[in-house]
């Protein structure tokens, strides 16, 4: 018997891949963040003689923001888990019903007269 078999595959349109163990392009913030924190170096360091352990720890915030976005908010987490994030972060309730910031009445309508 010859039946044709179907399954289901992580066909390529389903995955944005991964590289450096991070999923689509968030690795693109890591590397960035690197290479920046190296140009801000060298430039503290080599151009305006700020002394090394200043330019290091400049230059070491830099290349540790970005990676830190990535895992936190980025790395295995929903399209659009940042904004949802800080969007709650801020504004609670937003625009929807909220029980807790209706003003509340002293009264209630008595129905059963």
């Amino acid at each position: 018997m010859n039946e044709l078999r179907i399954t289901d595959t992580n066909s390529s349109n389903d995955s944005k891949g991964r590289a450096l163990g991070f999923e689509g392009n968030d690795f693109l913030y890591v590397v960035v963040g690197i290479v920046a924190a190296i140009g801000v170096f060298l430039m503290l360091y080599a151009v305006f003689a700020v002394s090394l352990l200043t330019s290091a720890v400049i230059s070491a915030l830099l290349a540790i923001g970005p990676t830190l976005w990535v895992l936190l908010f980025r790395n295995n987490r929903p399209d659009g888990y940042a904004e949802d994030f800080f969007d709650d972060l801020f504004n609670r309730e937003g625009f929807t019903y909220a029980p807790n910031s209706q003003p509340s009445f002293p009264f209630h309508a008595d129905t059963t007269k």
